[in-house]
């Protein structure tokens, strides 16, 4: 029986952990091969593969491309996410904190929203922004608290007023 397109791209995400990087690589661009050039999933997937071996500089355009394309939800926001890790590993941090800024000013409740404000804190500290930093960081803890979460949300707000 022969797996679908989306069931061998997870499989190769599986056993990616014991390939090595360009084997991973290849096995994601055979895939991506048997799509359309401008197929939205088959850019993440190659982005996606090239940021895993340590190639940023080659994702950052396959992920801007795939979204351009109109990469649809789940991968929508990993995408951006990803591009912004990648913007960040590249050296442009202001670059990546306002894609961030961007999607959670647009999608402040997606399931991936906190893990943009990782992401985010992250760009902050090294755009030289700490106090910023430490504030998203808050800000995303703050509602997952059982107690205090009130009184840490005002606390990290207070770091950016300063």
């Amino acid at each position: 029986m022969l797996m679908d397109w989306d069931a061998r791209v997870a499989a190769v995400w599986t056993a990616a952990g014991t390939m090595s990087d360009d084997a991973v690589v290849q096995a994601i661009d055979a895939l991506v091969a048997e799509r359309q050039e401008d197929d939205p999933r088959a850019l993440f997937e190659a982005a996606g593969a090239r940021d895993y071996a340590g190639l940023e500089a080659e994702a950052e355009p396959l992920y801007s491309r795939a979204l351009q394309c109109g990469l649809a939800e789940p991968e929508r926001a990993q995408a951006v996410i990803q591009l912004a890790s990648t913007l960040r590993n590249l050296g442009r941090a202001g670059e990546s904190a306002a894609l961030l800024r961007g999607e959670l000013a647009e999608h402040p409740g997606h399931p991936l929203a906190d893990a943009a404000r990782a992401f985010l804190a992250l760009a902050l500290h090294d755009a030289g922004e700490p106090s910023a930093a430490v504030q998203v960081s808050l800000s995303a803890l703050a509602p997952h608290l059982p107690q205090y979460g009130r009184a840490v949300a005002a606390y990290g707000d207070d770091l950016v007023g300063r």
